[in-house]
């Protein structure tokens, strides 16, 4: 029986496109030994795992044993004690090299404001092949000012400053107010004496010369209309992540209100991850033209069932505003199933529409390259 997707050749267009990788992390600098890997096999529990053999048992543990193991010169589906042997064999850099080769990924679009012995966008593409590019964390960007200001009157006129400086260099920005403070806020352009407010409670928390945590939803929301000025494309964190964030108030519907401002119009606004939302941010995409939407992170930690999501992102939304990405970070393992799963399911869900005669095998084909590369070529300029 020919698998979905085995016909009319749309697999092996699928294997053979080169993928941009919008949203994607660097991989460890340093070897890890197994618990360090278990836990980045959980992204909800932000503690170490009590256990951490029971991360291969969930369908991420699975895949990493299915496809990359071969990668590594074992069988599909080895124990994972001899498939941590071997990874410790080969080291942290050699694992990755192999592991980042099999994605074909021609473009690393990196947020950079998570870092954490993590490489950097050239280091990706050094081991990955392809070009590393730069994202911006916005949070990150206010939390690297604060310190230098002398007044917290003048961090408006500094943050933008420092936002448009970086305009120059990235290829788009991100915020994290998901974890910050969530969705359910006043998300219009706060008033210049609130912000400067805002700025000075603030500053009052410096602590040896680091600022706290941004939190305050008004510096946060400052923060998103900044870049917006820019035109650049604004990533926003949507649903699924790790329990420091409340996930019922990251609900991308929430974000209606700000998706009607003028201040929106024309600028991509990329929903990232969307995991257990796509529907709603399908909803959104086809509401409003600058809604672009992925479902990253999500296809590897679903694993055997990232179909089911990757179906449901072609579902309302309009198949020029649906991209593709891995939001891997860490062990390379990520990076690989990220586009690994992403072929397999466009290739599952594609094919059986071809072979159910609702598509053309050319419209497949065509939508395929839309989602995995020329959506975000387009939308970030990297023509």
């Amino acid at each position: 029986m020919t698998p979905p997707g085995g016909v009319h050749g749309l697999a092996e267009h699928l294997e053979q496109l080169a993928l941009v990788d919008h949203h994607v992390h660097g991989v460890w600098t340093e070897d890890a030994d197994a618990a360090r890997l278990a836990n980045a096999f959980n992204e909800a529990d932000t503690a170490p795992l009590a256990d951490p053999s029971s991360a291969w048992d969930t369908q991420l543990g699975f895949a990493v044993r299915r496809w990359c193991a071969p990668l590594l010169d074992l069988e599909p589906h080895p124990a994972p004690e001899t498939y941590l042997r071997r990874r410790a064999e080969l080291g942290e850099t050699e694992v990755a090299r192999r592991l980042l080769d099999g994605t074909n990924v021609s473009d690393w679009l990196v947020d950079t404001g998570w870092s954490r012995d993590l490489s950097s966008p050239a280091g990706l593409a050094a081991l990955g092949g392809g070009t590393g590019r730069e994202i911006v964390r916005l949070e990150t960007l206010a939390e690297e000012l604060l310190p230098t200001l002398d007044d917290p009157a003048d961090w408006a006129d500094a943050f933008a400053a420092r936002v448009e400086d970086a305009a120059r260099r990235c290829v788009g920005f991100k915020s994290v107010i998901a974890y910050r403070c969530g969705f359910a806020v006043d998300l219009a352009p706060p008033a210049p004496e609130a912000v400067a407010e805002a700025a000075r409670r603030w500053q009052a928390g410096l602590e040896d010369g680091a600022a706290p945590r941004l939190d305050d939803p008004t510096l946060v929301v400052s923060g998103l209309y900044a870049a917006l000025r820019t035109r650049r494309p604004l990533q926003l964190h949507v649903g699924f992540g790790d329990r420091d964030l409340d996930l019922a108030s990251v609900d991308p519907l929430l974000l209606t209100d700000l998706l009607r401002r003028p201040e929106v119009r024309g600028v991509p606004v990329m929903l990232l991850h969307c995991y257990p939302y796509e529907r709603h941010a399908g909803y959104l995409a086809q509401a409003f033209p600058e809604v672009h939407l992925d479902v990253g992170l999500a296809t590897h930690f679903l694993g055997a069932r990232a179909p089911g999501v990757v179906a449901r992102s072609l579902e309302l939304a309009p198949f020029r505003q649906v991209l593709y990405s891995s939001d891997a970070a860490g062990p390379a393992e990520l990076h690989h199933l990220g586009a690994r799963l992403w072929r397999n399911a466009m290739a599952q869900v594609l094919g059986g529409w071809v072979e159910a005669g609702d598509w053309s095998v050319d419209d497949a084909r065509r939508v395929a390259t839309l989602v995995g590369r020329d959506n975000a070529r387009r939308a970030y300029d990297l023509d």
